[in-house]
Parts: C-alpha cells; structure tokens; sequence
C-alpha cells in the first residue's frame, strides 16, 4: 500500500512539475495560423486557428523590419513588435521578435522586465549599454557595452535596460521566448499607475519626498511600443 501511495504522489508531483517548466504550449499540429474569425477557425491551440488548408505564405511573413521607428520622444526609444498579431503563423511557436531603435546620444529602453519570457538581444548598429538586476536580496548588477553583432541575455522575468551611449543612432533585434511575454515597464506602472498608488505607499517605499511622488504621478509616461 505504502508502494502505491508512494506511486500516485509522484505520478502528482510530476504533473505538476511539468506543468510548472512549461512556458508557452507546444504545438499540436504542424503549425497553427492564428485567426480573427472563430465561424472559419479550427484546432484552437492558444489561439483560434485557421484550417490549415486555407493558409498561404503570407501568414508566415513580414515584410518591414528593417525601417527605423521613430525615436523622437521624451526617452529617445521605439519598438517594434512582431508577434502572432503580426505574423499568425507565429501563433504556438512561443517566439517574439522585436526591433528596437535608440535615438543617438542616449536613447533609452527604460527599465521593465517580461513576466513570461527570457529575452536574447543582438546589437546591430551603435554601442548600447546593457544590463539586468537579479532578485531579492543580493540584487546583483550585470551589465555589458554590446557593439555591433554582440548578444546579451536578459535571463526570465528579471529587471533590464538598454542606453545608446554611442553618438549616432543605435539598432537591437531581441528575441523572446513566449508569442506573449509581456512587458511591465518599472516606472510607468509604479508612477503612471490607474488610478494612482497612494502617494504614501511610493514615498516610504522609495525614501522620496511627497510632493515629488505626486509631480512624478502627475507626468505622462512614455510606452515605447507606441
């Protein structure tokens, strides 16, 4: 009896085991062309699928990643996101790809992390300063100067920055590992929260004065993404 006890708690452990290393699903099928009408979709796998018989190429394609964004905003950052949205026969495949351009003279992707994905950047043109912070309690600083085809991780979920350092323009590709990694960006939630965190929560928690937590509140926080 006590075999068989012992039996069915590991069988239960490891369910649960592979249920807690599995990011995104893995496919079902050869591939899974994401669609925005459920009357013509078929195979849900994280999204509603197209029949596979009605797929083209062009459900595989983008065309466009290599025009620059428009930096000229108050961090000097654009990002351009490829995901399933943009490519649905990315859909099951847990991968985002994402191009990201920095203004000369420090154009910069604020500190945020992605609680659903680890993130591989490759530095194409310009001289970017990278780097992460680990977690409670040693909060360890890692940081590099990536020039022209050096690649840094940002390993899952932690705290990580990009600054152009250089004085001409600089351009990442990052790869994510979730067709949804999401992105908490660390001041425009703390400060650009809705409604408001009370004023008394961030000043004891980030040792500032009152009035200047409400002035940060107050400001417009900047989604390089937009």
């Amino acid at each position: 009896m006590k075999v068989v006890n012992f039996l069915v708690a590991l069988a239960v452990l490891a369910l649960a085991f592979s249920s807690a290393i599995a990011y995104d699903p893995s496919p079902l099928q050869d591939f899974c062309v994401a669609s925005n009408g459920t009357d013509s979709a078929v195979f849900v796998n994280g999204k509603f699928c197209k029949d596979p018989n009605h797929a083209t190429a062009d459900d595989f394609f983008f065309s466009g990643l290599n025009v620059a964004g428009d930096t000229s905003n108050q961090l000097g950052v654009h990002i351009n996101i490829v995901d399933a949205d943009v490519i649905p026969g990315l859909n099951t495949n847990g991968i985002t790809l994402v191009r990201i351009d920095y203004a000369a003279n420090g154009g910069l992707n604020p500190p945020h992390n992605h609680p659903r994905a680890a993130e591989l950047l490759t530095v194409l043109e310009g001289t970017v300063y990278a780097g992460f912070v680990t977690s409670n309690p040693d909060h360890r600083l890692f940081t590099k100067v990536l020039k022209p085809g050096d690649v840094f991780l940002f390993p899952f979920g932690l705290i990580h920055f990009q600054l152009n350092i250089g004085k001409t323009p600089a351009v990442a590709l990052a790869t994510l590992t979730s067709q949804n990694p999401g992105v908490n960006t660390i001041a425009n939630a703390v400060f650009g929260s809705d409604p408001p965190i009370n004023p008394d929560v961030l000043t004891k928690a980030f040792h500032l004065d009152k009035n200047l937590v409400s002035k940060l509140q107050k400001q417009v926080w900047v989604d390089p993404s937009e």
